[in-house]
């Protein structure tokens, strides 16, 4: 058995198809469905169960001699959620329980941190998992800060020497991008809002900078195709003595308007961009420049080649934004 939470979401269903392509026969999911059109990106999915959240204790507890390995994609992934407390019943208590679970029946643990741990990125962007290093980052949203709580736990077990899960590995996502994110809304990626922005006026629009060195669309960002984020995934489920955290991107960062130059030749269109304002709730957290130093996975064995922005953009326009069937 191979469980996934938050397998009906945007990471967690594109790697539940990837673990079914490849001959996975016993896959659970775990995640609430709600009432929108999250069940699609499972809908073409042959699965073994979908369990709710409050039912994953004694899912692992009844099945522990036969789980190969949890992958931990569910979260609330919102960085515009202001609700605390809910971030923390739902980011960190179940993460938390994860782990202990893990360690008990020594199971293998692979989970979703984020590169909006980094904040700001004054810090930079090394995935050293010590409690020194992770106690110079500052994230800038309660979302951010509840992954890097988690990052923080696990380093301090590790540090103490505490019985851990038989593997532990954590992914420091950053901007992924592809099929299956639609249901997020605002929160998914700005290839499909541009996408949808092109479609209905034939503009893209951008935001404007609010930094000298910065240009207006200027501002830079790992983005990375799911389908690489996937691979790594499953390159980590090969790879049982590999642990740690490793940040999970391309290692070069692209600008928005490579993003909406992209999607316009994907479209055969010439570009047509207008720079906006940004929200003034934005301006003092917003991340102007990410880039994923990518040596700790490459050093660990993991060899394949990163999708190009444009390969990526591409086949997520033309394979899906432009389908009659958008999902995967």
């Amino acid at each position: 058995m191979i469980i996934v939470t938050g397998g009906a979401g945007f990471i967690g269903s594109n790697l539940v198809a990837a673990l079914e392509a490849r001959g996975e026969n016993d896959i659970v999911v775990v995640d609430r469905l709600g009432s929108d059109d999250k069940w699609r990106n499972l809908a073409k999915r042959d699965i073994a169960d979908i369990v709710p959240p409050e039912g994953l204790h004694d899912l692992i507890a009844l099945n522990r001699r036969g789980i190969e390995a949890i992958f931990h994609m569910g979260a609330i992934s919102d960085t515009m959620e202001r609700d605390a407390d809910s971030i923390l019943a739902n980011n960190w208590r179940l993460s938390l329980d994860l782990w202990k679970l893990s360690a008990r029946y020594d199971l293998r643990l692979i989970y979703a941190s984020s590169a909006a741990t980094y904040g700001d990125g004054s810090q930079g962007f090394d995935d050293e998992l010590s409690r020194a290093a992770l106690g110079r980052l500052v994230p800038l949203n309660a979302y951010a800060w509840s992954k890097h709580l988690f990052d923080r736990k696990v380093a301090r077990a590790v540090e103490n020497g505490e019985h851990t899960p038989a593997q532990y590995a954590g992914l420091k996502f950053f901007n992924v991008f592809g099929p299956n994110e639609l249901h997020k809304g605002s929160q998914m990626s700005v290839i499909p809002q541009f996408y949808n922005q092109i479609a209905g006026t034939g503009i893209a629009r951008l935001f404007k900078s609010y930094r000298p060195d910065y240009p207006d669309g200027g501002q830079r960002r790992d983005f990375i195709y799911i389908d690489d984020a996937v691979a790594a995934m499953l390159w980590l489920l090969d790879n049982p003595s590999v642990n740690g955290l490793f940040n999970l991107g391309t290692g070069a960062a692209r600008s928005f308007l490579d993003i909406a130059h992209a999607i316009f030749a994907a479209l055969g269109k010439a570009p047509q961009i207008e720079f906006i304002d940004m929200p003034e709730t934005l301006r003092d957290r917003y991340q102007y420049f990410t880039e994923a130093r990518m040596s700790r996975l490459r050093a660990a064995g993991f060899q394949q080649p990163f999708s190009t922005l444009e390969r990526g953009v591409t086949d997520y326009v033309t394979d899906y934004l432009t389908a009659p069937d958008p999902y995967r």
